[in-house]
């Protein structure tokens, strides 16, 4: 038997959500691995599949948790064995295949990655798909030649996990960071973990003038709508968005002028299924540039139990940074 967050959908239509002991035989039979997960975290997205605030559920009953770090039981995947300590971000789980807020869970093999060595699985957990997004935006935005000395780089949602971690590992490798918040008295958290200037997020947040000012070589957005638009009409020519999240709202109502004028690209950023070498050179990054103690100043670790609070914080913008869940807590 193990403890696991179980989703259900009620005759109402409604999601409820509760801890509940399982069988490891009621794991789904199509994963080739059978692991222990030690550690997961909340996502934006495990928080609309816990409070059931947007139909990201594909299939019930679910375990949520998109996010997982433990160590491999047993296995018929030929590169997976017992004891290998994995990551897993992404591929559907939480969504269609039951996740990782659990104590176990049953996996394909070519979902999962080794853990950087002398990473531990909290570690993993409290970077998770929050950091290693944050990542892959910043190698998309080298990958397009923005450089610390090309100009400032616009950070959104910079007080939560993707948003945080991205001012931290851009300010590491010598970026200008100005971090846009909703919550102006993080300024100081937000400048402790790198950022150079803090601003509102209501300068980007209400509807968007095809072309502004240019202010920016880079932009990572993980907020959509009309801040995605407006931090468009104020990138720099040549200048380069990275846009990863939803979290003001899907639609981006923006205008054409800022790629054909300015020669602005935007980037889309999908974590879910990217592939394995992708996965594997943005972790090992993470494992060498993302500083220690900042990202334990974003981090604060829950239980199961406590994940189900938390979910609807989260999306009301109230957590800070990144919630780690020890699920044997």
């Amino acid at each position: 038997m193990f403890t696991a967050i179980l989703l259900d959908k009620n005759d109402d239509g409604a999601t409820s959500a509760r801890l509940a002991q399982l069988d490891e035989r009621a794991l789904p039979a199509d994963g080739d691995v059978l692991v222990r997960a030690d550690y997961s975290t909340i996502n934006y997205k495990d928080g609309l599949a816990i409070t059931g605030k947007a139909p990201v559920v594909r299939s019930w009953p679910m375990v949520p948790g998109i996010d997982g770090a433990g160590e491999v039981i047993a296995s018929s995947h030929p590169d997976w064995k017992a004891g290998d300590e994995f990551i897993l971000n992404g591929w559907g789980v939480g969504e269609s295949y039951w996740g990782c807020l659990a104590q176990r869970a049953r996996l394909k093999g070519g979902w999962l990655i080794a853990r950087p060595p002398g990473m531990s699985a909290r570690t993993a957990m409290a970077i998770g798909t929050a950091g290693y997004t944050a990542m892959l935006c910043v190698m998309a935005l080298e990958e397009q030649g923005v450089a610390p000395d090309s100009g400032d780089i616009l950070v959104t949602g910079a007080s939560g996990g993707v948003g945080g971690i991205a001012v931290a590992l851009l300010a590491n490798r010598g970026y200008r960071v100005v971090a846009s918040t909703g919550r102006l008295a993080e300024a100081d958290y937000l400048a402790s973990l790198g950022a150079a200037e803090v601003i509102d997020r209501a300068a980007l947040s209400t509807p968007a003038k095809p072309l502004q000012k240019e202010r920016w070589a880079g932009v990572v957005d993980s907020v959509g709508s009309h801040t995605l638009a407006n931090a468009v009409a104020q990138t720099r020519y040549g200048g380069s968005v990275a846009a990863c999240g939803l979290a003001q709202g899907m639609d981006f109502p923006a205008s054409v002028a800022p790629f054909i004028l300015r020669g602005v690209r935007l980037i889309g950023i999908d974590s879910v299924m990217a592939p394995p070498p992708k996965r594997v050179a943005a972790w090992a990054r993470l494992a060498k540039e993302l500083d220690a103690d900042k990202l334990a100043a974003i981090t604060r670790e829950i239980g199961l139990a406590e994940a189900l609070v938390q979910a609807p914080e989260l999306l009301a913008g109230k957590v800070r940074g990144r919630l780690v869940v020890n699920v044997n807590a």
